[in-house]
């Protein structure tokens, strides 16, 4: 599996000593003995890739992976004439790069599902609708399905449910993302080979108990969910592969699986280019999608280590790709960045000290669990302050100065804190809105936030926004994807790079 050990290891070092407190860049004369033998692989231009992979990172632009490039790019990990680089990721490998616009068919900063059913079938679409055109009059075929037809093995892959917007768009049509019992049932419709990842999360609402699981069974897909399990699985063999879940039917943030013998995002990848591999080729969509869901809670640490956790699968294609360089192109893009996150903020002015960062050990998810368990047992603001210095290590001037509590912080926090303990709070007025999100517990928000301000870390939304997203492209076809352009531009350049139409 390529460099997750050392790369896994590495970024809970981050998490346990980063000690860089700027970024230097400097890429030229790169020597990685660990990563793949890539960093100038020309982009392949008169071949036709027999093996695609799509990787869309939810939630994922430039700052989300300039943030995951921090977190690894610790000076005992990588030097160069010594000066710290860039370029710890798998994705800093790819010789093509381009950057691409997201808007929807009817709002400037688009969601998920209008975002995923450009990239899947090169068409813009409304707020909220799963692969069909702008009124929901017509079915949008999506390049997954066009290379089913054309005979290739296709795999979806994703980090949060099966059914959820993303991995959607590449094999249903729905009027709204929210119809999840419809959208699961048609997996078996589509006939695809390989489903890996997060849970049904239409399931959870369906006529009766795996009321999905029972369709692909009967459809013939072997049911997986667990890893020794999934590789049992024979190549020939359809499969639906989950692990353990959620309570929204997606995987574990990584920083809370580590540790634990769920699936991780890289084994799903591995093992579905061992079951796809074919003579007719596949094609396999990936999708990080809890990059997206941290963000959206402004917990950068969480988002970073599913950044990683998403790297980590982009290099399983680099290794396949070391095997097949003239027959396989490998496309990377995020479907729209969230949260507004910016490396920078007003109280640190120019300072940085990504450091203060590896204290947090659990999600803002986590977190919040056992902030409800506080309510109703008489738990004291002083007691909750040494759970936060012990999880996050905030207030804790012993291990770094930087990280003692101002006045105005600890107030914050008082208030927070109050607000999380009050069975009557309501977020009735915009400034509680600003302050804690449209549902998040007011407590735990903001300790994230207070940690990554200290950080020199800082968030404008809780939602998406109207940024370009980067795109990553090696292989056959790959000098296509230079440049700016549309994201409906991006499914275009792969169906013709794949003739697939």
């Amino acid at each position: 599996m390529q460099n997750t050990k050392n790369r896994r290891s590495f970024l809970r070092s981050f998490m346990m000593g980063l000690m860089m407190s700027m970024l230097v860049v400097s890429i030229s004369g790169c020597d990685d003995d660990d990563g793949p033998d890539v960093v100038n692989a020309p982009a392949a231009t008169g071949n036709t890739p027999k093996y695609i992979f799509f990787f869309i990172g939810d939630g994922m632009a430039s700052p989300q992976v300039n943030m995951t490039e921090a977190a690894l790019a610790d000076p005992n990990f990588r030097m160069v004439n010594g000066a710290i680089t860039l370029g710890a990721m798998n994705l800093q490998h790819f010789p093509v790069a381009g950057m691409a616009t997201t808007h929807a068919e009817d709002r400037y900063i688009t969601g998920s599902a209008a975002a995923a059913t450009a990239l899947a079938t090169g068409h813009k679409t409304t707020i909220g609708t799963i692969a069909k055109n702008a009124d929901r009059s017509q079915n949008l075929k999506s390049m997954a399905k066009m290379a089913k037809e054309k005979g290739m093995k296709v795999g979806i892959v994703s980090s949060v449910s099966i059914d959820h917007a993303t991995p959607a768009c590449f094999y249903a049509n729905a009027d709204s993302r929210g119809e999840y019992y419809n959208i699961a049932s048609q997996m078996d419709e589509s006939g695809f080979d390989y489903f890996g990842g997060g849970y049904a999360k239409g399931d959870f609402a369906s006529k009766g108990p795996g009321d999905v699981d029972i369709q692909m069974q009967n459809a013939g897909y072997t049911i997986v969910d667990n890893l020794a399990a999934l590789r049992g699985v024979q190549p020939g063999q359809k499969c639906w592969a989950y692990t353990d879940y959620d309570r929204d039917g997606a995987l574990f943030y990584e920083i809370d699986r580590m540790g634990t013998d769920h699936i991780s995002l890289a084994q799903f990848t591995e093992e579905g280019v061992r079951l796809l591999d074919n003579p007719n080729g596949f094609f396999m969509m990936i999708e990080g999608g809890k990059v997206d869901w941290a963000c959206h809670a402004n917990d950068v640490v969480s988002a970073t280590h599913d950044m990683v956790a998403f790297d980590d699968a982009i290099g399983i294609a680099l290794d396949f790709y070391n095997q097949h360089p003239d027959e396989t192109l490998i496309v990377v893009t995020g479907d729209h960045e969230c949260g507004g996150l910016s490396l920078g903020y007003a109280g640190t002015a120019y300072d940085t000290a990504f450091q203060l960062l590896k204290h947090q050990d659990t999600s803002y998810l986590e977190f919040t669990k056992v902030v409800d368990a506080w309510k109703g047992t008489g738990k004291t603001f002083a007691e909750a302050l040494e759970d936060v210095k012990d999880r996050f290590g905030l207030g804790d001037e012993t291990i770094d100065p930087l990280l003692e509590l101002s006045n105005y912080e600890r107030d914050q926090l008082e208030e927070a804190f109050e607000a999380s303990m009050d069975p009557g709070f309501v977020r009735d007025t915009e400034e509680k809105y600003l302050k804690y999100g449209p549902y998040y517990d007011p407590f735990t928000v903001t300790v994230t936030h207070i940690l990554n301000q200290k950080a020199g870390i800082s968030w404008t939304s809780y939602s998406h926004t109207g940024v370009p997203v980067p795109v990553y492209a090696m292989g056959a076809g790959a000098d296509s994807f230079s440049g700016s352009y549309d994201n409906t531009d991006i499914a275009k350049k792969i169906i013709e790079s794949g003739q697939l139409n």
